[in-house]
């Protein structure tokens, strides 16, 4: 027994990286797909929230993500307006990101045509503004004077569902969708203490933990943290198969082949130092 612990311990790494390669590649390649139970987390508040808003009412999302953090955010971002736009809730994107813009307008051009959505009616895309937390300032002021025209500059005045929109205060809800700074902490300081908007949002799960004050705080109405938050609302929307749900499969695997191979390296350790401590 001790003999065959020491040979795990000392398994050579490229068998490692080659187990971890299949567990992420045979999920992948299979299709497999987990159960996803969904209990009382920051993302069924999240949904329950946007569930609760009336048909008709003004949603403001903020894309601000980069290509490099799409894997987690981007099914939030497809799961979260999918949703509001089946209910009918009036879409209006933009992005303290430059990336976000294109990432917004691809988002709601995929959901909006799966929906039988129209642009400028349901869902339009304002685009980029640099200024992080300042930028949100003025937005509280005025929309119009911040965005004077949309990213495909048609202007303002000439878009239909932005009629009855003057600042933020005339949404009933703030959607930031963040990978770092600018995101979360500016909405949640200007939007929600500043001009009482309720805010909601989704994050890499490498920063949800430093959210959740937020949420305890009632400062924010919700959260999506990582893959797991955007399978959660998956799972909650009722999108089958969804890229999140799929992705949750191979990165289980994975984490529990990495959490086998710290037992044995543990168990080797130890194995081995109790051997010296007998010979001495």
């Amino acid at each position: 027994m001790a003999s065959i612990i020491e040979k795990l311990g000392n398994t050579d790494r490229r068998i490692i990286f080659i187990l971890i390669a299949l567990s992420v590649i045979i999920p992948v390649t299979t299709h497999l797909i987990f159960p996803n139970p969904v209990g009382a987390e920051p993302s069924r508040d999240m949904y329950e929230y946007v569930d609760a808003l009336p048909e008709g009412c003004d949603v403001l999302m903020s894309f601000d993500y980069g290509p490099s953090t799409m894997p987690e955010l981007h099914p939030m971002a497809i799961a979260i307006t999918t949703h509001l736009m089946r209910k009918d809730i009036n879409v209006v994107c933009m992005a303290l990101w430059p990336e976000g813009a294109s990432l917004a307008q691809e988002v709601m051009s995929n959901v909006a045509d799966s929906l039988g959505k129209e642009q400028y009616e349901d869902g339009c895309n304002l685009g980029y503004k640099t200024g992080g937390a300042i930028m949100i300032v003025r937005l509280g002021s005025s929309m119009n004077a911040v965005f004077p025209t949309d990213r495909d500059n048609l202007p303002w005045d000439e878009i239909p569902m932005l009629e009855q929109i003057s600042d933020l205060a005339s949404f009933d809800l703030v959607i930031t969708l963040s990978a770092g700074d600018p995101g979360v902490p500016a909405w949640v300081m200007m939007a929600g203490d500043r001009f009482g908007v309720p805010v909601g949002g989704g994050c890499t799960a490498v920063s949800a933990p430093q959210f959740y004050t937020y949420l305890q705080t009632g400062q924010m109405v919700g959260l999506l943290g990582g893959l797991k938050g955007a399978a959660d609302y998956e799972t909650l929307v009722g999108i089958q198969e969804g890229p999140a749900v799929e992705g949750m499969a191979p990165q289980s695997v994975a984490h529990l082949v990495i959490m086998l191979f710290i037992i044995i390296g543990n168990v080797a350790y130890f194995s081995e130092k109790k051997k010296k401590g007998g010979r001495e």
